[in-house]
């Protein structure tokens, strides 16, 4: 990413720039990332936003690389979550992306100062989040602020949560 961020400034492509660098950019000392995925471009955001010593995860979801939705929540007649089952794994694929985005700028899940978890359902999300997060943290008492809230609807109908995260680290952008 450093690499693509300095050729930009100089007005060419990195080589080997791969789909998680190819969106970054860096205006105003101002460094954004993406994953290359097509909904990036659809609803035209970015996936990362670092501004001085700040990372700003926009809301984090269960893909692979390619933008396949993991372990999706099976679905009712009227298109809603018929249960919430795969809770568990929806949350560990989406610490694993925030992680994936997170070191594109130095960082790690050590730098999260703040995180917001999004469920469909909260008493499921609540035991969910206790489980993993101790696991993606490495520890029984994750050192970031953590609010959970419970929605109505998230961005795609079997996605049962969204987390985003605010990491400060040593480096300012730029």
């Amino acid at each position: 990413m450093r690499a693509a961020v300095k050729a930009k400034k100089q007005g060419g492509l990195a080589a080997g720039a791969n789909a998680l660098t190819r969106g970054s950019i860096m205006t105003h000392k101002k460094l954004v990332a993406n994953f290359g995925v097509a909904w990036e471009r659809g609803f035209g955001y970015v996936q990362a936003v670092q501004v001085k010593d700040t990372i700003y995860l926009s809301g984090q979801l269960s893909h692979d690389s390619e933008g396949n939705f993991i372990a999706p929540a099976d679905l009712d007649e009227p298109g809603r979550p018929a249960d919430y089952a795969q809770m568990e794994q929806q949350f560990r694929q989406t610490y694993v992306n925030a992680k994936r985005m997170l070191s594109e700028f130095g960082a790690t899940l050590d730098d999260v100062v703040e995180e917001g978890i999004f469920v469909l359902d909260v008493p499921s999300g609540f035991s969910a989040a206790a489980k993993v997060r101790k696991e993606m943290y490495g520890t029984d008492v994750p050192q970031c602020a953590s609010s959970i809230f419970g929605v109505s609807q998230l961005a795609r109908p079997e996605q049962l949560v969204e987390i985003t995260f605010r990491a400060v680290i040593d480096q300012p952008a730029g």
